[in-house]
């Protein structure tokens, strides 16, 4: 029954509308009554109970015991069994992974936070990539046939629609999605990182019910994902987000798109490791001067945020201007969309207030005032999870959201 049920839930065949339904009212609501499911899906108790019962015995719900309500009978409480699967989740950063496994109900189990790896855009990179993986699920206290899907974050443009990557591992014309099963044995759902780090806090970090979201992406590179009316908003082609690529400065600085004067050429991880370099050949000090001196490739984005965090002066100046930067073109996507939150996440997220106040002081001067006063401007709760917890849930999603 299990298995039958499983099988016709994945296919989403018509006659398992109703199951894919309350599964996808647990996965957002969390457990519920059998009366409130009624309401909630404008379906009969008989017929919801009728499903559940199916169900609870195909292992997907399990009864949480009974609602306390004071008045007569109490009833019974149903939500998602944490058994009935996996999902793994891959978040690709430029010198390692994070790989978790997240139970069915959203839990995660198991995390492996930099996992090494060197992020590169070849045919032994995606081999390696897939090694990674299926190592991490050989090690697996659950059986490997409880994993339903692996949810892989890549950067760039990312058509998860039809499961392919326009900017890494774009060698093949089969879907990216297909090749990586197969390397893999299991099914795979790929979407752009920084949308999945959105959707990653949209559910388990700093947004509580807020339905229009910007969340900035501060890593390397920088990117944007969208919440609109509580969903994710994907674009035409999954390609919505590219804000790093905004034709805003005149400055010839060649952006690794191929085009001058991006966005991301002045306010990024990678302006900032820039920046810092040719000030230490200038002769200022900084705590990273011993080792950029002795080998500047050496240097890591996470050196600076510890440097920064650290009280280094000079780091703290040049995060503060990325942080100006920054605020005044939030400024003009505050006054575009009035959002209720702006979340600063990725890795400069993690200087806490060095980039958040001179993030909010640029707003403020840039933006109207009778907009800015409603977007909340804060930082990433799950930080450097974001991803990882992103690509979990996405790839749970998946498989149980249809038309």
């Amino acid at each position: 029954m299990a298995q039958m049920l499983l099988d016709e839930l994945l296919k989403g065949s018509k006659t398992t509308a109703t199951h894919r339904r309350i599964i996808a009212h647990f996965m957002n609501n969390g457990s519920t009554t059998i009366p409130e499911l009624s309401k909630e899906l404008n379906l009969s108790v008989p017929t919801i109970a009728k499903v559940v019962a199916e169900m609870c015995e195909g292992g997907f719900i399990m009864g949480y015991g009974k609602m306390d309500t004071g008045k007569g009978r109490s009833p019974a409480i149903y939500g998602l069994s944490p058994d009935s699967g996996y999902f793994v989740g891959v978040d690709m950063k430029k010198d390692g992974l994070n790989i978790g496994l997240m139970n069915f109900n959203g839990e995660m189990v198991k995390l492996d936070m930099d996992v090494p790896y060197r992020y590169e855009n070849t045919q032994q990179g995606l081999d390696r990539l897939c090694l990674l993986i299926s190592d991490f699920m050989s090690h697996l206290d659950v059986a490997t046939d409880r994993v339903l899907c692996i949810g892989v974050n890549i950067a760039g443009r990312v058509n998860p629609e039809i499961g392919h990557s326009f900017s890494l591992f774009n060698f093949d014309e089969r879907p990216l999605v297909d090749i990586m099963a197969e390397k893999t044995g299991c099914r795979v759902y790929i979407d752009n990182d920084t949308r999945s780090m959105t959707y990653g806090e949209m559910n388990k970090g700093v947004v509580k019910g807020e339905k229009d979201v910007i969340f900035v992406n501060l890593s390397w590179g920088i990117g944007c994902g969208l919440i609109i009316g509580g969903e994710l908003f994907m674009g035409k082609s999954g390609f919505s987000g590219e804000l790093g690529h905004f034709p805003a400065f005149d400055n010839e600085l060649l952006c690794h798109c191929g085009k001058r004067g991006c966005l991301e050429t002045e306010i990024s991880g990678l302006a900032l490791h820039r920046n810092l370099l040719q000030c230490v050949k200038e002769g200022r000090q900084t705590l990273l001067s011993k080792k950029i001196l002795k080998d500047e490739t050496s240097l890591s984005l996470e050196d600076i945020v510890d440097a920064t965090n650290r009280e280094d002066l000079l780091c703290i100046e040049l995060v503060e201007e990325i942080g100006q930067k920054l605020g005044r073109y939030l400024a003009g996507l505050i006054n575009l969309l009035n959002p209720e939150m702006v979340i600063l996440g990725g890795t400069l997220a993690q200087t806490g207030d060095s980039i958040l106040q001179p993030v909010k002081s640029a707003v403020r001067k840039y933006s109207l005032n009778m907009v800015n006063r409603d977007s909340a401007i804060v930082l990433s709760k799950l930080q450097g999870k974001a991803g990882v917890t992103g690509a979990c849930l996405l790839a749970r999603k998946s498989l149980f959201h249809f038309g």
